[in-house]
């Protein structure tokens, strides 16, 4: 497990389980850890290849969101400092226990051939220890690292990471390269674009932005992620005006993504809609 410097102290893993962003964040005072693999055994591995970096001890561990993918990991750092703080938006820690047990009754299933599936039943969930409700900051010594809530859209508790002096910002799975985004069962597509409406205020036209799979990007391809989850979000608000029943806006709408990957995005907008917005089904 190798990680590759992109900006001053500021060390990026691609793994190729989930091609997920594993990011370590050097400071005078050591090191902070984003989103730490998808088990426990996997975690280890990222713990020994940050210790190979030499910056100095892990001071905090840091989850984008609730996903298990992004914080079965925890439990790695814990082995190495029972004390090591783990941060979250309030909401992700919440949940962190309750969809990781939903992953681990379901992983086998699902991923019956998969050589990780021991490793995912194995782990022991760890949620964060230390939430926030909008805004965070730890102090590295001589850099200062902003969480930020930017609002819901992959998850109802999204956060992300601005490292202001590096000009660089970990943007979790409020945007993907890899892959479209993610809007699964759990997301917010009618709220999605207007939080990375707050995202971009975080960013400069040089900002390097670290999604949550996938390669580098930088801010005019979360704008143009944006503008595609806004037409998402319009459609299905335009769908549901014009009284098109949920079970054919899938049929009926244009879309800018495939429509298998649209299928909870729909109802979750649908749901979402206030009463108002909302016309009667058409017959």
């Amino acid at each position: 497990m190798e990680f590759r410097e992109i900006a001053d102290r500021v060390w990026v893993h691609r793994a190729a389980w989930f091609d997920l962003n594993i990011v370590a964040i050097g400071g005078r005072d050591g090191v902070v850890v984003v989103d730490p693999h998808g088990s426990t055994a996997a975690g280890r591995q990222v713990r020994d290849a940050i210790a190979a970096l030499g910056a100095g001890p892990v001071r905090a561990v840091i989850n984008t969101h609730e996903h298990f993918d992004h914080t079965f990991g925890n439990a790695a750092f814990r082995e190495a400092d029972p004390d090591v703080p783990l941060h979250a938006h309030e909401v992700a820690a919440e949940r962190t226990r309750d969809v990781g047990e939903r992953v681990q009754r379901a992983y086998a299933e699902e991923h019956p051939d998969d050589e990780r599936t021991p490793e995912v039943l194995a782990t022991e969930i760890v949620p964060a220890d230390h939430t926030f409700s909008s805004v965070r900051v730890l102090d590295l010594g001589d850099r200062a690292l902003e969480l930020v809530h930017p609002g819901r859209g992959h998850t109802a508790g999204d956060l992300v990471v601005r490292i202001g002096d590096a000009d660089v910002l970990l943007a979790g799975d409020l945007v993907e390269e890899s892959a479209p985004p993610a809007l699964g069962a759990d997301s917010h597509p009618m709220d999605w674009p207007l939080s990375l409406d707050t995202v971009l205020s975080l960013t400069t036209p040089a900002t390097v932005v670290v999604p949550g799979h996938g390669a580098l990007v930088d801010r005019a391809f979360v704008e143009e992620q944006r503008n595609l989850l806004g037409i998402v979000a319009e459609t299905i608000r335009d769908l549901a005006g014009r009284g098109v029943p949920l079970d054919q806006a899938l049929e009926v709408g244009e879309w800018p993504y495939p429509r298998e990957v649209l299928a909870d995005a729909v109802a979750r907008g649908y749901a979402d809609l206030p009463r108002a917005q909302k016309r009667l089904p058409l017959v």
